[in-house]
């Protein structure tokens, strides 16, 4: 049973930067991508980036390339994500989520609880 905890969520004025953690656990990720999805309100959730556990291939998504760079770290099962240079349209319930896929991250079977990232103007 995969089980995915994000942590680091809170809040930031715009132009900082926040790291977000996912701990992933119940299995090997070898073959998975993981990533981060986000949901702002009255929003549908949206991609933001993902990787290959294996391969460390990385998607963004336009609004965040230049500004967010996703990582993972295989020995602790930790996925990352830092974020710098946030606006407030950043604000917005951050998801980690996993795949059985090498490909970018577009159907998730496992979803962390989320965590609240709100960017002040």
């Amino acid at each position: 049973q995969v089980q995915l905890v994000e942590s680091g969520g809170g809040l930031v004025q715009a132009g900082g930067s926040l790291r977000l953690s996912c701990a992933a656990s119940g299995g090997t990720f070898s073959w998975y991508s993981v990533g981060w999805f986000r949901q702002a309100p009255g929003k549908e959730r949206e991609f933001v980036a993902s990787i290959s556990w294996s391969g460390g291939r990385t998607f963004y998504a336009d609004s965040v390339k230049g500004r967010f760079t996703i990582s993972r770290n295989s020995n602790k099962n930790t996925l990352y994500l830092q974020m710098n240079s946030l606006k407030p349209e950043d604000t917005a319930v951050y998801y980690c989520a996993a795949e059985f896929t090498d490909q970018e991250l577009s159907e998730p079977s496992y979803w962390g609880q989320g965590t609240q990232v709100t960017v002040s103007s």
